[in-house]
């Protein structure tokens, strides 16, 4: 009888959760990681980006070299903690105390996905050093991009990429005329004032069918560098849109870009 009584009940939450998604339509955008007593409280993804609207500070909880790579629009990145050991990295909560204190704004933290521990240990060491208002983006980075959002990389991150990511392809968003006077060697060219709202339509489509684009293997990584970082966001972000789940713009200076050849 009690297993029939445990059965029903699973079966009739089962039965309400999925009624509930049909009234309230669910959005995977919504989600969160289902834990057992957090430490702290999660944020989903549409949280985040409300919170990063805000100005919250979100602070990336990897090492600096990943951080560069590629990590959330908007996202900073603090020092290790002292003593901490590569297998078990933690940020440095003291010096993202003084960052909260010194901006009065609750701390979000994130790292490499839904089994990674790093913003786990940061936030615990947070709330033990007084401070209350702590959150995690515990999809972390990995479902930020496959849920169809671009990561930003910095210049350390780019030459990174450049001289040992053979595989990586890079995008210049300038206009077509500035390309043509001189770009990186392995860059392609799609320029943002061509890019359209919408699937399938516009220089992104154009470029899926000429070449400029890895279609065989959407993981590829692509670099869009260029003029402006509303140029290159609009052409990282219509990328998203297509399928490609691996994309970094970087919104500094395209000089520091067109350098990397005389460094190779």
């Amino acid at each position: 009888m009690n297993r029939f009584v445990v059965a029903f009940s699973v079966a009739l939450l089962m039965m309400l959760a999925q009624n509930i998604c049909a009234e309230q339509v669910c959005d995977i955008q919504d989600a969160i990681l289902l834990e057992k007593n957090p430490v702290t409280p999660q944020l989903s993804t549409n949280e985040l980006k409300k919170a990063i609207k805000e100005g919250a500070l979100l602070v990336d909880n990897r090492p600096y070299k990943e951080w560069a790579i590629s990590h959330i629009p908007g996202a900073i990145v603090v020092g290790p903690k002292p003593g901490t050991s590569k297998a078990l990295y933690t940020s440095d909560e003291e010096e993202i105390k003084r960052l909260v204190q010194e901006s009065g704004k609750a701390v979000i933290l994130y790292c490499d996905g839904i089994y990674c521990g790093k913003s786990k240990r940061v936030a615990e060491a947070l709330l033990k050093a007084g401070v209350s208002k702590v959150y995690r983006y515990q999809l972390g980075i990995p479902i930020w991009r496959s849920l169809g959002n671009p990561t930003q990389c910095e210049l350390d991150g780019i030459k990174y990429i450049y001289q040992n990511d053979k595989t990586a392809w890079f995008i210049d968003s300038r206009k077509a005329e500035l390309f043509a006077k001189g770009s990186l060697k392995t860059a392609k060219n799609i320029p943002s004032d061509g890019v359209l709202d919408g699937k399938d339509v516009g220089e992104i489509f154009k470029a899926k069918n000429d070449g400029r684009l890895p279609v065989d293997d959407r993981n590829t990584r692509i670099v869009v560098f260029g003029s402006n970082e509303q140029e290159v966001k609009r052409v990282a972000e219509a990328l998203t849109k297509e399928g490609f789940h691996n994309v970094c713009f970087y919104a500094g200076d395209v000089k520091d870009i067109l350098k990397l050849d005389e460094e190779k």
